[in-house]
């Protein structure tokens, strides 16, 4: 799965525990009629993807969920998701649109010598 959109916020990278797990989260705000700002961690040697990126730029960032089950000291079974990234990129601004990117001018010079192709009697 994917989500891409605007980076809004970027954490630093924390330490938890003593084994050194590492986590660090980053908020993406989707383009969409209804801009939703999701919360996407990254964990242990996928923290240091994020070093590259700034907030305010497009990205995509590919995820996936995950979901687990936790009793408390009372008996009650508690379920929670966590939306984990593995992989970032950054897109440009102008993604929105399909086209390809135009050439430059030069590009569109004329033939020095446009008799060199075979004759044809088009009239155009």
């Amino acid at each position: 799965m994917e989500v891409s959109g605007k980076i809004k916020w970027l954490d630093e990278t924390k330490t938890y525990g003593n084994n050194g797990f590492r986590k660090r989260e980053v908020v993406v705000t989707t383009e969409e009629q209804f801009p939703q700002h999701i919360l996407v961690e990254f964990i242990q040697d996928k923290c240091d993807l994020l070093n590259a990126f700034q907030m305010g730029q497009n990205v995509k960032i590919g995820i996936n969920l995950r979901g687990r089950e936790w009793i408390n000291p009372q008996g009650e079974t508690k379920y929670f998701n966590s939306v984990q990234g593995w992989r970032i990129e950054a897109l440009e601004a102008s993604s929105n649109s399909e086209m390809p990117p135009m050439p430059p001018p030069p590009a569109f010079e004329p033939a020095d010598d446009a008799s060199d192709g075979p004759d044809d009697d088009l009239p155009f």
